[in-house]
């Protein structure tokens, strides 16, 4: 009785071992390749649930079922054109063939590795077969004015032919083509970033800064004009301005001279006194204008002036 406890015992455990070692479990972000001697055997088991296999025999081999993600380098690529940019993509990819992928990698990194090879030269070739503004711009959008800068500029885009979200497509398939051998599948492609080499962006910089500069130009060559204009006119009504009060001070000149005129002649017809007092202030007042200490004078014994000066002696 107790031997046949321990045979049943002994055939428990076995039984156990038999069948952790040939039953296994799927769970729905994996799919399993089972390997006898290292072969693949039969086809991949993709869905999830309980599974068996041959026990200490065959293997079961994990792969991820997920979508994953790629992230390239930045690249060196020559355009069309010839203008040299930084292009820099990323990309998600699944495992659609888990075992056309076993029997072609070892593991994920080997895939990773293949899979940036393919995308790194399709990209390469795309981008070198079209212009830059391709690659940058998605359509041929009107260009929205910016004001007078804007309009001085003018429209400057050009006319696109495929653009960046077709070239990311074309990249995608013609990838695919590749991968698909490989078990693999592009789900989506991008282009992270675009960017002139450090050399390139100094002359745009530098080309940018020229154009600013002849605008500035522009407008400066204006405002002198303009200035000048102001400045013209500005002349022409001071002129205007100071010949009608040099007229009018002209006037009021004269008025007041023939008022002075006529006062003087009345004080001059009233009495001899005031002709005396007259004419004795109008030599005063030559004097005042025509000498001085420096100035020499021959009078005549008969002249007024002369008599003045006698009588002032």
């Amino acid at each position: 009785m107790q031997k046949n406890l321990i045979y049943l015992i002994v055939a428990a455990v076995i039984l156990v071992v038999v069948v952790s070692q040939s039953a296994y479990v799927v769970n729905e972000t994996q799919q399993v390749v089972v390997t006898q001697f290292g072969r693949p055997v039969g086809e991949a088991i993709t869905t999830p649930g309980l599974k068996f296999k041959v026990p200490f025999i065959q293997k079961t081999n994990f792969i991820e079922k997920r979508f994953l993600e790629w992230d390239g380098d930045p690249n060196q690529i020559p355009t069309k054109d010839k203008k040299f940019i930084f292009v820099d993509t990323y990309a998600r990819w699944q495992i659609v063939d888990p075992l056309r992928y076993f029997i072609r990698f070892t593991n994920e990194r080997s895939a990773m590795s293949r899979l940036a090879d393919i995308l790194d030269g399709e990209t390469r070739d795309f981008i070198a077969s079209h212009n830059l503004e391709e690659a940058v711009r998605t359509s041929n959008r009107e260009p929205v004015s910016s004001g007078i800068i804007g309009d001085m500029i003018g429209d400057s885009l050009m006319h696109i032919e495929v653009g960046r979200d077709r070239i990311q497509r074309m990249i995608r398939e013609s990838a695919n083509e590749q991968a698909r051998e490989l078990g693999l599948e592009i789900l989506d492609f991008k282009i992270k970033r675009i960017n002139y080499v450090p050399e390139v962006r100094e002359q745009v910089y530098n080309r940018m800064i020229s154009e600013r500069m002849r605008i500035a130009d522009e407008f400066r060559s204006e405002g002198q004009g303009e200035a000048s204009v102001i400045n013209g006119e500005k002349e022409r009504e001071l002129q205007t301005i100071q010949s009608v009060a040099f007229r009018q001070a002209e006037e009021i000149m004269g008025r007041a001279d023939a008022e002075a005129a006529a006062i003087y002649t009345a004080a001059y017809n009233r009495s001899n006194a005031a002709r005396e007092l007259y004419a004795f202030l109008k030599s005063l007042e030559t004097f005042e204008k025509t000498l001085d200490k420096e100035t020499q004078v021959i009078l005549s014994t008969n002249s007024d002036l002369y008599k003045y000066l006698k009588r002032m002696h």
